[in-house]
């Protein structure tokens, strides 16, 4: 059974160092309005949810196991 999560690498955190960290994967939201200004949402270790600018990232296609520990293990 595949979801529909997305996931990405941080590959940068300037000006957002106490929020993002470099190399760590994160869970991607859909959000229409953010792409359309160059921007994607972010789902951090709290839960919470951010927009933060696009290129700060690469997007990651996860084995089926590694995406259900991702999962798991956020909140």
């Amino acid at each position: 059974m595949k979801s529909d999560a997305q996931f990405a690498v941080c590959i940068s955190n300037k000006g957002y160092a106490a929020s993002l960290e470099v190399r760590k994967i994160y869970r991607l939201i859909p959000d229409k309005a953010g792409s359309k200004h160059g921007l994607v949402r972010v789902v951090d270790e709290m839960g919470e949810d951010y927009l933060f600018p696009e290129e700060y990232f690469v997007s990651l296609r996860l084995p089926q196991a590694a995406e259900r520990a991702v999962l798991r293990a956020t909140p």
